[in-house]
């Protein structure tokens, strides 16, 4: 592992927690509380924390090494955002269609969910892009 991995999946891992943060634990949160049944009770939730920086953590290495193995010597901003766009519909988009169809989620939520998540996966790549450019 080289300096330009390591600080890139730093970056990335700080990003994704704050992202999704911001994106579940605020934008959505009335979305979730509406879905007490579905969802964990926020004590219940910290507690599992760890696995939760663990996933980000795997996030940040995959989206890195996939990210840096497959760049091609053109401008970074188109292809930061070709990355992005790719990774949501690879993760993002079937994710929350499936949560939809296999339980109770509402498509309006699983629908806000592939937008929100998807722009937070284009951020990510941009800024990806950009530190490696």
């Amino acid at each position: 592992m080289d300096r330009k991995f390591a600080r890139s999946t730093a970056v990335m891992f700080v990003a994704a927690v704050a992202l999704d943060f911001f994106v579940h634990g605020v934008l959505l949160h009335g979305d979730y509380e509406r879905l007490p049944n579905l969802m964990r009770a926020p004590t219940d939730a910290h507690a599992r924390m760890p696995w939760m920086l663990l996933a980000h953590f795997s996030i940040a290495v995959a989206f890195t090494w996939i990210y840096l193995k497959g760049r091609e010597d053109k401008p970074w901003l188109p292809q930061g955002l070709r990355y992005g766009v790719a990774v949501a519909l690879l993760t993002t988009v079937p994710t929350y269609l499936i949560y939809h169809v296999v339980s109770p989620f509402p498509l309006d939520l699983a629908l806000k969910q592939i937008v929100l998540g998807s722009l937070v996966i284009i951020i990510m790549a941009v800024v990806l892009a950009w530190l490696n450019k």
